[in-house]
C-alpha cells in the first residue's frame, strides 16, 4: 500500500520537486516499508523522535527537520540532518553552524 501511494504521488510531481515523507507518529516498520519501496527522503518535526528513528534506520536516508527547532536541541541532530526547513532566530542559526562544523 505504501509503495503504491509513493509511486502515485511521485508520478504527479514535476521532476524538480522532492517528496518529503513525514514520519510524525509513524513506526520504524512503516518508514522501512517506504524505504524499501525506494523512498529515502523523510521529514520529522520532533528532534527526539527523529534521533530515535535515525539510530534505527539505514544511514542513507535524507532527513529533513520540518518543525520548530529549539536551539538547545540542535546538537542532537546537526550531524545527520540534510535540510532544516525553518529557522526563527539568528541565535539558532549560529548554533546550527557551530554544531554542524
Amino acid at each position: 500500500m505504501i509503495a503504491e501511494n509513493i509511486k502515485q504521488v511521485k508520478s504527479l510531481l514535476p521532476a524538480n520537486v522532492t517528496l518529503v515523507a513525514v514520519t510524525k507518529t509513524k513506526s520504524v516498520e512503516l518508514i522501512l516499508e517506504a524505504y524499501h519501496a525506494g523512498h529515502k527522503v523523510f521529514g520529522e518535526n520532533k528532534i527526539q523522535e527523529m534521533v530515535e528513528k535515525y539510530e534505527q534506520l539505514p544511514k542513507d536516508i535524507e532527513w529533513h527537520m520540518i518543525g520548530h527547532l529549539q536551539r538547545n536541541k540542535v546538537k542532537y541532530m546537526a550531524h545527520f540532518v540534510h535540510l532544516i526547513h525553518g529557522v526563527d532566530s539568528l541565535k539558532t542559526l549560529k548554533e546550527i553552524n557551530k554544531q554542524a562544523a
